[in-house]
């Protein structure tokens, strides 16, 4: 934790920074320093023993990082690494041209040491041991985690999408909570970073091995020219101290060089979240008694062979051959330990409750083509129009719908999609991620030249377009929308036609407790008082049936405090909500008009209606009669349409129910009102009469 700074007993406005975050900064610095100052031979010496500390370091700890995200400074480490190598070798190749006359000490011990240790002196040795360091070093390891890095970071992005959705699905489901939620977000995101940061960091390394081969070049080259013509030296005394330098120097960068790219090659490899390295690779490789005793038996055989190694293959076989014997006591050990059959585990394979899933109440399902719709990188216009249906949705019918559990299915055709409510399918649709929908309102002027299909929320005629045909499909009378929005409208028109079903009893109570907070808690002096919830939950789902909006909770709740002490009965509170809520009906179905143009039936007609559908009545609607009716209502609802009025039929209070539902499935755009549900401040004009000869 930084601490103010004091002097003399003096506070200072301002803190001192920590070890931490001075670090990379005095990091840097030095990098920099090691370019343009010149270093004794001492500090060189400590900084390329640091350097090969450090590349130890890195490679121990990827060995012992569990997933690559909990190494994910790796990319930067891999980077900053990299730089110090490179001003190492500025920093030695001055040192090893300005005093490599004097001998072969000039740029420090380290190199001195690398010169003559590991290469025996030997100039011919010695490149040859640089050039294998190299190729594996710049064609085997790197090239190959770079590789992985690359394939790693697209998978990664490619499946984002899908992650996120998976995600969205367990929150919903409630198998995690949001915190939860949030921090696998983060993570799937991090691993798209990390792994597209290494594929760029791996292009540090092989940067940094063709650096290391033309410094080894130019230090050979420049040492060469400088001792024979500055330091007027022989041919054989320049070789000795100059190239031997030069060999030196770029040994003691390669082999940091190498390490590093051994520890990105390990930490992008890496499969699994549970354990290390070391316990992976003995978990798995020698787990298998079998193949441990196979290899004995080859290695024994090769042993005996005339002419090889005995002692080698032969020891070898009788460790691998004591190997497989440990393991499989081990498994041998393991199976005697059987716990009693009232606590034997069940076995994976058994059902449990955990099999049994929550059925999504309204679900979204999505081809492969529109998964794009929901990345949050590509903005996801689709969760943005579904999360405006709902708002719009409660606004207008009154109550908070369920969430719309979004996923992909990959049974779906690619540009597909399917609205589910309680896992059955209410409606489906295909829609062109990247085109337009242009949707002709009925006054459009033109056909226009794109894919014909039809407005799946409302049956219009519409065309798939370009995008560039936008400004010309609107100048001729089209409505213009993208494919997010097609599924977000087509989405509300389905909430709105089954609003009674999505009316669950969670929804309920959470009408009630919202009634509670803002009517003074009218809501519990009627439920359970007065009414049970589920009679109450039956006479919103008749209204919302009938496509009447339940916003005036409070007028809701008194009629039926009013009501409920006299009758019991569904239909009857029904009838007095519906007589209350009459003005905003009329109002919904009209507007703001006094006058309302209505369809009427034919007096007999109404009396033989009257007789057949009126409850308790023992008579019947005889086959001729209702095909009749049917035809004669779907012909009225169409002429009504087209003059530009709303279908609504008006009949007696007394079939109003009956009436209603028999023309649900026929019309179910013509809506039906009784006579007292007109209120005294408007005038009726009969526009249509059925059963007319």
């Amino acid at each position: 934790m930084a601490e103010p700074l004091k002097i003399a007993g003096l506070s200072l406005p301002f803190e001192l920074p920590s070890l931490r975050m001075l670090a990379v900064p005095v990091f840097i610095l030095l990098t920099l320093a090691m370019m343009m100052l010149p270093l004794p031979p001492l500090v060189l010496d400590l900084f390329f023993a640091f350097n090969i500390a450090l590349a130890l370091v890195v490679l121990l700890v990827s060995a012992y990082t569990i997933k690559p995200l909990d190494f994910a400074v790796f990319p930067a480490l891999l980077l900053m690494t990299t730089l110090m190598r490179l001003s190492l070798n500025i920093a030695s190749t001055r040192a090893v041209l300005t005093h490599g006359h004097t001998g072969t000490d000039a740029a420090g011990k380290v190199i001195e040491s690398f010169a003559h240790f590991l290469i025996g002196g030997n100039f011919a040795v010695g490149l040859i041991i640089f050039a294998i360091l190299t190729v594996i070093n710049f064609v085997v390891v790197t090239k190959g985690a770079g590789r992985i890095a690359e394939v790693s970071a697209r998978f990664a992005l490619d499946s984002l999408p899908g992650k996120q959705m998976a995600i969205d699905a367990d929150l919903s489901a409630g198998q995690i909570d949001e915190k939860e939620a949030r921090r696998r977000r983060l993570e799937v995101t991090q691993e798209a970073d990390f792994f597209g940061s290494m594929d760029g960091a791996s292009k540090y390394v092989r940067g940094d091995a063709i650096a290391g081969i033309l410094i080894l070049v130019i230090n050979i080259v420049g040492g060469l020219a400088i001792g024979l013509f500055e330091h007027n030296l022989t041919l054989a005394q320049a070789s000795k101290n100059y190239v031997l330098l030069a060999i030196g120097d770029a040994l003691v960068a390669q082999v940091p060089s190498l390490i590093i790219s051994m520890a990105a090659g390990l930490v992008v490899s890496r499969v699994g979240r549970e354990e290390d390295l070391g316990g992976q690779l003995f978990g798995q490789l020698f787990k298998l008694p079998r193949a441990l005793g196979l290899s004995a038996v080859v290695m024994g055989l090769l042993g005996v062979i005339p002419g090889m190694p005995h002692v080698a293959f032969l020891a070898l076989a009788a460790g691998f051959g004591y190997g497989a014997w440990r393991v499989q006591q081990a498994i041998l050990k393991a199976a005697e330990v059987v716990p009693a059959p009232a606590e034997k585990a069940p076995d994976s394979n058994e059902a449990t409750w955990s099999d049994v899933n929550p059925v999504d109440i309204m679900g979204l399902q999505l081809g492969y083509r529109l998964i794009g719709l929901v990345d949050q990188e590509q903005g996801a216009p689709l969760l943005m129009r579904v999360k405006g249906v709902r708002k719009k949705f409660a606004n207008e019918v009154g109550f908070l719908p369920p969430a719309v559990h979004i996923r992909d299915n990959l049974d779906l055709q690619p540009s597909q999609y399917r609205v589910l409510l309680r896992d059955v399918v209410v409606g489906t649709g295909t829609v062109n991620a990247g085109m337009l929908f242009a949707i002709d309102p009925g006054h459009a002027q033109q056909k226009l030249s794109g894919q014909q299909t039809v407005d799946p929320a409302f049956g219009l005629t519409a065309y798939w377009i370009d995008t560039n045909q936008r400004d010309h499909a609107q100048s001729v009378g089209y409505t213009v929308v993208d494919a997010a929005t097609v599924m977000a409208t087509h989405l509300h028109q389905l909430m709105q036609s089954h609003a009674a079903r999505l009316l669950g009893r969670g929804e309920v109570q959470q009408l009630l407790d919202h009634a509670n907070r803002h009517a003074n808690k009218l809501g519990e002096e009627v439920v359970p008082k007065l009414i049970p919830i589920a009679l109450f939950q039956r006479i919103l789902q008749n209204l919302l049936d009938e496509g009447v909006a339940i916003r005036d909770l409070r007028s809701i709740l008194e009629v039926l405090s009013e009501q409920a002490p006299r009758t019991q009965d569904e239909g009857e509170l029904t009838r007095a909500v519906r007589l209350v809520l009459a003005p905003a009906i009329v109002q919904q179905i009209y507007g703001q008009v006094q006058e309302l143009n209505v369809v009427a039936i034919e007096p007999q007609l109404e009396s033989l209606l009257m007789q057949a559908m009126t409850p308790g009545s023992t008579n019947a609607l005889e086959p001729g009669v209702a095909d009749l009716l049917s035809r004669a209502v779907s012909d009225a609802q169409a002429a009504q349409e087209n003059q530009g009025y709303p279908a609504c039929l008006l009949v007696p209070d007394a079939i109003r129910v009956p009436m209603a539902r028999f023309l649900k499935k026929i019309t179910p755009r013509m809506r039906v009102l009784g006579h007292s549900e007109i209120p005294d401040t408007h005038a009726i004009r009969i526009g249509r009469l059925i059963g007319e000869v």
